[in-house]
């Protein structure tokens, strides 16, 4: 978040928010939190952290911008906050050598998970954006606070997203419920995959939000 150094109230309002999410994090740190722990991940996750670097091309980012910062403008008020969501989710899902993820669908993660809202901490000590599990700092020899961050929370939650759609063969609802340790339920994938919809327009990829409603039922559950 962007603050103004003019504003003593600005500054003031954001330390208490800071000290409120410490608090947050403290409490979370007994919390049962079985999501995103699989063994594979550690690795995944460090590589993605490792590798911060935006491969966008020119073109094709200028019209993700258009498309979308009109969108999330009615959410984030904060104009360089919304930029950096909207660069780092465009850089994520647009990795050189990595599967593509579609940039609509970690939009609608984001929209369901904290509504855009950095700061969020669930009740199972979730962090963030993405809400990723304050665990993944730890074991990267980072501190719990940067999961507030916009690149942190961003690189984390695209590549364990990108592990699970890899482990499930793409299919979206259960890499979505494995993501979000709702395994066996379709309340979160469905509410996910609807909300893509509010996204879609920038997505390159074949697997498109009406094709993902498509499927997120299949044979077998």
């Amino acid at each position: 978040m962007t603050i103004d150094v003019r504003h003593p109230a600005s500054l003031a309002r954001n330390g208490a928010r800071a000290v409120a999410l410490a608090l947050l994090l403290v409490l979370a740190g007994a919390a049962r939190a079985d999501q995103q722990r699989d063994p594979e991940l550690k690795q995944v996750v460090a590589g993605a952290i490792s590798e911060a670097e935006c491969f966008a091309d020119r073109f094709d980012s200028a019209v993700w911008y258009k498309l979308m910062e009109p969108r999330l403008r009615r959410t984030v008020s904060n104009q360089q906050e919304r930029l950096d969501i909207l660069k780092f989710v465009y850089c994520e899902t647009h990795r050189t050598g990595e599967a593509r993820l579609p940039p609509g669908l970690v939009m609608a993660v984001i929209d369901v998970e904290s509504r855009f809202d950095r700061w969020a901490v669930s009740s199972a000590g979730a962090v963030g954006l993405m809400q990723v599990m304050p665990f993944w700092p730890e074991q990267l020899g980072m501190r719990r606070f940067q999961l507030t961050k916009v690149a942190p929370n961003l690189q984390m939650g695209c590549a364990i997203l990108r592990f699970y759609l890899k482990q499930e063969h793409n299919n979206y609802a259960r890499a979505l419920a494995r993501y979000n340790g709702s395994t066996g339920r379709r309340d979160y994938s469905d509410a996910v995959l609807s909300r893509w919809s509010r996204w879609t327009g920038a997505d390159d990829l074949p697997g498109t939000a009406s094709e993902a409603h498509s499927v997120r039922n299949p044979a077998g559950g």
